[in-house]
Formats: C-alpha cells, structure tokens, sequence
C-alpha cells in the first residue's frame, strides 16, 4: 500500500491519482471498519435468511414481490431478523426508488420533504417509490397523520419496521392502511446457516484460526437475533490468532468460552415493552390454569429479566382475588403476605416468597364468581343507574330524616336465630336480581348451602 502510495503521489497526474488513492482509501477504511453483521447483509432474496412464512414458496410476501407490486405493510418483529435488510432487498429486486426515514431522528418536516421529492419524481403510471421508516412506532400521533394522505393516494408505499405491537403503537388511520406481517427470531437451522456462510465467505473471518467445537451458547446468547449472533463470531473470532502466525493453534469455541467472553444476561426482556406484557400474561394464565410448573418458569423468566418485584407481587394479589377467590380465601392472605415479604427481604431472598405464593395460588381451586359478581354489579349500576336506597335501609341521623320514615322497618340480624332474618336489600327496582352465581368447590358449597338455607328459593338456582 505504501509503494502503491508512492507512485500515485509522484505521478504527473497527481490532482487525478491523489483523488483515486483517497477514494481507495476511504473504501478500505470503510470495509476495515464494518462489523461482520454489515458485511454480510444479504442483498438478494435468494441470500435472505428466515421468514419461511412470508417469502418461502407461496408465501403472500413472496407472491407480492414476484408480481413485481407490492402494497404498503409493515414489518412486526424483534430486533436481527431482517426487517431494514428485507426492506432494501424489495426496492432493489423490483427497482424502486428508496426513501429512508428514521422515526428517532426524522420530525414532521422531514417526512413531507420527502413525500413532496417522491410526488415530484414519479410518473404517470410508475410504481410509487417505498418509503422506509424505522422504528416507525416511535412516530408521534402528528408524524403518522402527515403520512396518511401519501399512502392512501399511492404517493408512496410504505414500509415501516417496529419492535413494538403496531395495534398500540401505530394510529388506527395508518394501520387500516397497511397490512401486519409479523416476523420471528431465526431458528436454530438459520443461525448455523448465517455462521456457515459467515465462515466461508467473510475474507476477515478466514484470516483467523479457529474452530467451532460447540455452538449452543451461541444460540442461547443470541436469542434468535441475527445482528447479535454475528457480533458474537466476531468477538470471538477476534480473540483466535492468524493463520499467518507460525505454530499458532487453532482456537477452540466452547459455550464455557463464549460465556466467559460475553459474561452477561443473554434474555430478551423488555420492561416496557410488548414481551413484557407477553410474560406476565403467560404467568397469570398459568396460574390460572392450575399449572404451577409453567406459572414458576415464566417468574423466573421475569426475575431473570430485571422485572420490577413489586410488579409481580401486584399481579399474584390480583390473581388470588380473581381467579382462586372464595374458593380459597387463604390464597389473597398468602399473596398478601409474599407482598409484603418481598418489599422487606428485597433480592434475591424476595424470589422465594413469589416462588411460593406462585406454586400456592396455581394448585389452589379456582373460582371467579366474586370477580364476575363485581362486573356484573357494575353493568347493572351503568344501566340502571342512581336506584334510591329502601327507606329502612336508610340512617335516620336528623329528627326529620325520623319523620319521613329513615330507618323504619329495618331489621337487625343479630337479633334474630342464626343472625339471619328475611328482608330486601336491594333497591326497589332491583329486588330480584342475582349477581353472584357460587361456582362449584368445597369452600363455595359450604357458602352456597348457608345462602340456601338463608333464603331458601332465591339460591336454589
């Protein structure tokens, strides 16, 4: 490179040769510095890794493509698995004027300017050029209505990229004008495909030693994240010698080695986020379903990830008082109790009372009927609205309140047999209404057999 530096610098043309010489330069530097990642980002579909579902043969994706028309949608999925790298591959493949936008750095402005070059560029009946957008879930409500006019006239085709649910994320406007294609994390036959061609094809990668004996950490680290799993080869490639070094051997990947050199928590765990929702849902349904194996994998998912204790502990209060209820009423105490627990012990002891109030509350008996009583009494409050209090079920505080009859007639329970005596407590209008249905368990049959022998007919169904 020096002598080759020599001669360009010394040559009569020199304006001519120091402008190549610093054009090759700045494309070395640039290769030089890319990460494997970058320089392996498939540029045909043919290249494209994963999304079977969407580009595989008959896919409604590939079936767009192959038309050579495609309409605006966005791409729903985690971070590496190919949502920008699919975007440039379909205006590469079918021709298309690209248009980028990045919704953190790109305002109101920026998305007309852009909209008003596309209006300018196209002709007649050309396909509209795409317009990429980025993390397009971070738009404002603003930003994606300035979007609305050049996707609904065919401006532009859309296509934007979110890790986060479109259905909370983007306006409903813009989503009624796009479809939703939900792409996966990579399998582990796509992972060991991207690191077969990274091997084989990465001049880099082929100037370094090493040979891989295992690859399950890997797998594990990368968590279906493409981007994050060619980081790691490369990390790890960087630690193996040359090939050119004399008597060096050959590295050894190991999952203890891949370990010690990344040394941290390899879970995709977003605390605002959609999975966090995922997992907390798949706790209570757990839970719910009397399967305390699941209920405690998906906590310790949750603790692993750096979920908030006093979050998990909320959710358990409210599972024991709307799925288990007054088919064990101990289940609210011992949730109550593992709440309390976890904000005086703090981690990691506070695992072990979750742990336990979580294995507690999933073999318990189930039972909702409190749970629907309350919505059932609500729907009846919002259609019936302000019914008036039976006058003897009234205080009668004032000397007039006595005269007009507050408090007459009422009955005091514990003045009769079994504290118990016959009289109406619902208002007027009401009285005959059944808002809590027992459901069958032993503890609700002992509570239903009283309200039978109570009111005798009114709970016989």
């Amino acid at each position: 490179m020096q002598v080759l530096g020599y001669i360009f610098f010394h040559s009569r043309k020199k304006t001519i040769f120091r402008f190549a010489f610093c054009l090759l330069l700045r494309t070395f530097a640039l290769a030089m510095s890319e990460p494997l990642a970058e320089r392996l980002r498939p540029k045909t579909l043919e290249e494209y890794v994963g999304q079977r579902h969407l580009l595989g043969e008959d896919a409604v994706l590939r079936r767009m493509i192959d038309a050579g028309r495609v309409s605006s949608f966005i791409l729903w999925g985690p971070p590496g698995v190919g949502k920008t790298t699919l975007a440039h591959i379909i205006a590469s493949r079918l021709g298309l004027r690209f248009y980028t936008l990045s919704a953190v750095t790109s305002g109101v402005k920026d998305v007309r300017d852009v909209i008003e070059r596309a209006s300018r560029e196209r002709f007649f009946d050309a396909p509209s050029p795409i317009l990429f957008i980025d993390e397009i879930h971070r738009f404002s409500k603003s930003q994606q209505d300035s979007l609305l006019g050049a996707v609904e006239h065919g401006t532009v085709t859309l296509i934007g990229a979110t890790t986060e649910n479109p259905s909370f994320e983007v306006i409903r406007p813009l989503l009624s004008r796009c479809q939703v294609y939900v792409l996966q994390p990579l399998g582990k036959d796509d992972l060991m495909q991207l690191i077969d061609r990274a091997i084989s094809t990465d001049t880099e990668l082929q100037q370094r030693s090493f040979v891989l004996k295992e690859t399950s950490a890997m797998m594990h680290y990368s968590g279906g994240d493409a981007r994050k799993l060619l980081n790691i080869l490369e990390l790890v490639a960087s630690t193996a010698p040359l090939k050119t070094t004399e008597r060096a051997r050959p590295l050894e990947v190991t999952d203890q080695l891949i370990e010690q050199l990344l040394q941290q928590n390899p879970l995709a765990y977003d605390k605002d986020g959609e999975m966090h929702y995922d997992i907390i849902s798949a706790f209570i349904k757990s839970i719910r379903g009397s399967d305390p194996d699941a209920a405690v994998y998906w906590l310790a998912r949750m603790i692993e990830g750096g979920e908030d204790p006093q979050f998990i502990a909320r959710r358990l209060v409210i599972s024991a008082s709307e799925d288990i209820g007054l088919a064990n009423p101990n289940a609210l105490l011992l949730a109550n109790a593992a709440f309390d627990a976890v904000m005086k012990l703090g981690w990691p002891e506070g695992r072990i009372p979750l742990a336990e109030a979580t294995v507690y509350l999933a073999a318990s008996p189930k039972s909702n009927s409190a749970y629907m009583a309350i919505g059932d009494a609500l729907a009846l409050v919002k259609r019936t609205g302000n019914q008036p209090v039976p006058l003897h079920l009234r205080n009668a505080p004032t000397e007039l309140m006595n005269e007009l009859g507050y408090g007459d007639g009422y009955k005091y329970a514990h003045d009769f047999p079994r504290h118990f005596v016959e009289q109406q407590y619902l208002p007027d209008a009401l009285r005959h209404e059944r808002l809590w249905h027992p459901q069958h368990s032993p503890n609700e049959d002992k509570l239903s057999q009283r309200m039978r022998d109570c009111w005798g007919e009114r709970f016989d169904s």
